[in-house]
């Protein structure tokens, strides 16, 4: 398994320089790059701030592993307006796009909310209704990703959606594409389950792993902590792994601790993350 990070992990607004800067400085082998509405790097990049992003890759030796966004809490693929699912399904096709000319291979997607954790205004959608909204999505945007080579990662967040292993795996083999597939998140799963159970049921489904940390005795999202801090049970989640042959990237997505200096917030990332490579 190999050693990356989520772009996330830096401080907001850090130019993308400084970040492959400091993803080399402190031997990631591959970052996760987020693209954003406006901005740096965002839907409507033009060719050259692409090719920027591949020069920067080639320049610092790191690979771009994938391609996420937030924006499919604001713009579900499960939303009961149609509208916003147009919008949702644009954003897909666009990321498949932008991934395709990054020479990326995933794109992350969270593919529906029964519940949106940091909105007190988001109305709750029946969870019957999501997941049948969200297989109609995925199946329309599987075609175009299969059209450009990019596979569409599933990941498991805190949207009260697809809240077991058994029920992930039904869904993504119920879309019946060969590229779409699962992005697991280790921490994400700790306030109502244990990722050891999650990895072998999912198998090879599983395409890109998260890794972050999680305090159960907290039990809101403030207990997310720092790699090796939480409950993560590492040893078992590690073997489950290498028993299903994982052989991609461990991908870190901590929020920066030291914010002042962010350089200490990545060495200290990336020194659990080697930590837990050897368990």
């Amino acid at each position: 398994m190999k050693k990356a990070i989520n772009h996330w992990s830096f401080p907001e607004g850090m130019p993308l320089q400084e970040i492959f800067q400091l993803a080399s400085d402190n031997r990631f082998a591959a970052i996760e790059l987020v693209i954003e509405e406006k901005g740096e790097l965002s839907l409507d990049a033009s060719p050259d701030e692409i090719n920027r992003c591949v020069r920067l890759a080639r320049e610092y030796g790191i690979h771009i592993c994938g391609i996420t966004t937030g924006l499919f809490w604001k713009y579900s693929l499960s939303a009961p307006d149609q509208e916003t699912r147009i919008k949702s399904k644009t954003i897909v096709r666009q990321m498949i796009e932008i991934a395709s000319r990054l020479n990326v291979e995933t794109v992350l997607i969270v593919p529906g909310a029964v519940d949106v954790f940091f909105d007190p205004l988001f109305i709750p959608v029946p969870y019957d209704q999501v997941y049948e909204i969200a297989q109609e999505s995925m199946r329309e945007v599987a075609v175009d990703a299969e059209r450009r080579g990019v596979t569409l990662c599933l990941e498991n967040v805190w949207n009260k959606f697809l809240l077991s292993p058994l029920e992930m795996r039904s869904f993504i083999d119920d879309i019946h594409s060969p590229n779409v597939a699962a992005c697991f998140d280790v921490g994400n799963v700790l306030a109502f389950g244990y990722p050891e159970h999650w990895v072998p049921i999912l198998g090879n489904r599983i395409k890109r792993v998260h890794v972050k940390d999680y305090k159960t005795s907290v039990g809101t999202s403030k207990g997310f902590c720092q790699l090796l801090a939480g409950d993560v049970h590492w040893k078992e989640v590690v073997a489950s792994l290498r028993n299903i042959q994982y052989d991609g990237y461990l991908i870190a997505e901590i929020a920066p601790t030291y914010k002042s200096f962010p350089e200490l917030s990545i060495h200290d990332i990336s020194v659990a993350v080697d930590r837990i490579l050897t368990l």
